[in-house]
């Protein structure tokens, strides 16, 4: 079907639509296999069609396992993946001048890229919580937060109310199944530092609910109606997909710059 539809698509166009064949490196979502006839077969039908630009991959299920050795024997598989399926089409006459890997784990920790042309990693520059229970990088090296505004209290409930409900953060739960699951997402004061045991335990459209941590100690912080916090994310793309801008700060004290975002998928 998908084949049909380049072939319609490049016939129309009187050009060839670049296309990128998905091979399978873990078993993951989808893709054919390195090894399996019908991926030449595919290659055949888009080079007729001048479509043929190469192959690509994403270990996703690199991200059941913790720490820099095992994401690298990931990153080996899917750089293996991807260059064996590119030999197995070179050697069948066709071209495949793209071999496009990655996902941040794989790219952090890859100790061979022979035969990749490309990097992909989603959430690289930024990190997030999911990376950090995962151990790509520790919770100081997350670059990305949401700015949120104390609106009020539940104190006989233990709440904190903020006006960042999921619309602003997301209801991504990517930590729900780690080891160590943040909800919503970590509280840190406006200057980034993170506040300890402090989480968004709920979030509603507009309103986010602040609570201590499962099992955590203590009476909570005195943060009063109109304090700024801010919210580290469990997933950095589904949280930078709420906004249109980035508000950037400098790390040299300099002045904010706005990095405007782009999407249109």
């Amino acid at each position: 079907m998908i084949l049909d539809r380049i072939e319609q698509a490049s016939t129309a166009a009187q050009a060839g639509v670049p296309a990128l064949i998905e091979i399978d490196s873990d078993g993951h979502r989808g893709g054919r296999r390195p090894d399996e006839p019908v991926l030449v077969e595919i290659g055949r039908i888009l080079h007729a069609k001048d479509a043929q630009r190469g192959v690509m991959t994403h270990a996703g299920e690199n991200y059941n396992v913790r720490g820099n050795a095992a994401h690298a024997e990931f990153a080996e598989r899917e750089r293996s993946a991807a260059v064996s399926a590119a030999h197995a089409l070179r050697g069948a006459g066709l071209p495949c001048p793209v071999v496009s890997v990655g996902s941040t784990p794989t790219a952090h920790a890859a100790r061979d890229l022979i035969g990749v042309t490309e990097l992909r990693a989603g959430v690289y520059m930024f990190f997030d919580l999911v990376m950090t229970g995962i151990d790509v990088c520790t919770v100081d090296d997350i670059a990305l937060s949401v700015l949120t505004t104390v609106i009020g209290h539940q104190q006989d409930k233990g709440w904190i109310m903020i006006d960042a409900g999921w619309m602003a953060i997301s209801r991504d739960r990517g930590t729900a199944a780690q080891e160590v699951d943040q909800d919503y997402g970590v509280v840190c004061d406006a200057d980034g530092r993170v506040i300890d045991d402090l989480i968004v335990s709920c979030a509603n459209q507009e309103h986010g609910i602040i609570s201590l941590r499962l099992g955590a100690k203590g009476p909570l912080p005195e943060l009063v109606v109109g304090t700024h916090l801010g919210i580290l994310p469990n997933h950095a793309c589904a949280t930078a997909a709420q906004y249109d801008r980035y508000n950037v700060l400098l790390s040299t004290g300099g002045a904010l710059k706005v990095w405007h975002r782009f999407g249109g998928w």
